[in-house]
C-alpha cells in the first residue's frame, strides 16, 4: 500500500517536467520543495502547496512533475496535479501518481526500461574532432551501422545490448526512434561510452553504457516527455 511507504509530514521535491523556460538556452531545474498532507488512495495524496519565503507558489492544475520522497527510504515518481484547494487553512495541492512508485536512484536523470531498436557505429577520426570542437554538420553519411538494442533509456543517456563491442572512453554515433506527442520521431545522438561488458549469460552480446555527448536541449525535452508518456501508459493499463 502506498501509506507504507509514503507518511503524513514526509518531505517531497516536485521538479517540473518540462525544464526549460521560455527564451531560454539553459536548461531550468526548478525545485519546489514541500510536504505531504494526507493520502488519500493508492495513487492520490495531498500535499502542501510550496513556498518560497512567505509567498505560495500556484503550481497549476495538470502540471507534471518528477517527485522525490524523503521518508526512511527516497522514493520517486511522476506526478500530475488534478486539484488544488484550502482546507483548515492549509493550502493544498491533490495531485496522481502517473508512473509506480520506486526507490530514488541519485542520479541525475531518471532511467526508464525499455526495448528500443538503435543502430550506431563508431565515430571517425574527423568527426571526433569535430564533436570536441563542438560543431554541428559533422556527420560522414553512409557509413555502416551496427544494430542494437536500449534497454533503458533517459535525459542523460542510454543503455544498449550488441553484439559489436565499443570501448570505454570512446564516441559513438547512435540513432533511434521515439514516439512522442503521437508522432515517431528519429533522434541522431553522439555518446561517450562510459562502461562494456560482455553478458555472463549470453556470449558475444554486450551491455555499453553510454553518456549523451552536446545533446540538443529539445532533444533532451522530448526524450524526458516520451519517457514520461510511457510510464503514464504503464500505470494506466496496470489500473485496467
Amino acid at each position: 500500500m502506498l501509506s507504507d511507504f509514503i507518511k503524513p509530514g514526509c518531505k517531497i521535491e516536485l521538479q517540473a517536467l518540462n525544464r526549460m523556460s521560455q527564451g531560454q538556452n539553459e536548461e531550468v531545474k526548478k525545485v519546489y520543495l514541500s510536504k505531504v498532507y494526507d493520502i488519500i488512495s493508492e495513487d492520490r495524496m495531498e500535499v502542501i502547496m510550496p513556498m518560497e519565503q512567505t509567498k505560495l507558489i500556484l503550481l497549476p492544475v495538470d502540471g507534471e512533475y518528477d517527485a522525490i520522497f524523503y521518508g526512511r527510504h527516497p522514493y520517486q515518481c511522476f506526478l500530475r496535479i488534478i486539484d488544488r484547494y484550502k482546507s483548515n487553512n492549509v493550502y493544498i495541492l491533490v495531485v496522481e501518481m502517473t508512473s509506480n512508485l520506486r526507490k530514488y536512484q541519485r542520479r541525475e536523470y531518471y532511467r526508464y526500461s525499455c526495448a528500443l531498436e538503435m543502430c550506431s557505429r563508431s565515430l571517425v577520426e574527423e568527426e571526433i574532432k569535430a564533436v570536441e570542437q563542438n560543431e554541428s554538420a559533422f556527420l560522414t553519411p553512409g557509413l555502416p551501422l551496427k544494430q542494437s538494442v536500449i534497454v533503458d533509456i533517459s535525459g542523460g543517456g542510454l543503455r544498449f545490448m550488441s553484439e559489436q563491442r565499443y570501448e570505454p572512453e570512446s564516441l559513438i554515433y547512435c540513432t533511434y526512434c521515439l514516439l512522442v506527442n503521437g508522432e515517431n520521431r528519429e533522434y541522431e545522438v553522439i555518446g561517450k561510452v562510459l562502461a562494456a561488458k560482455e553478458m555472463e549469460n549470453k556470449k558475444g552480446t554486450f551491455e555499453h553504457r553510454v553518456q549523451y555527448v552536446n545533446l540538443d536541449v529539445d532533444d533532451r525535452e522530448n526524450i524526458i516527455k516520451y519517457i514520461f508518456e510511457e510510464e503514464r501508459k504503464n500505470r494506466q493499463r496496470e489500473r485496467e
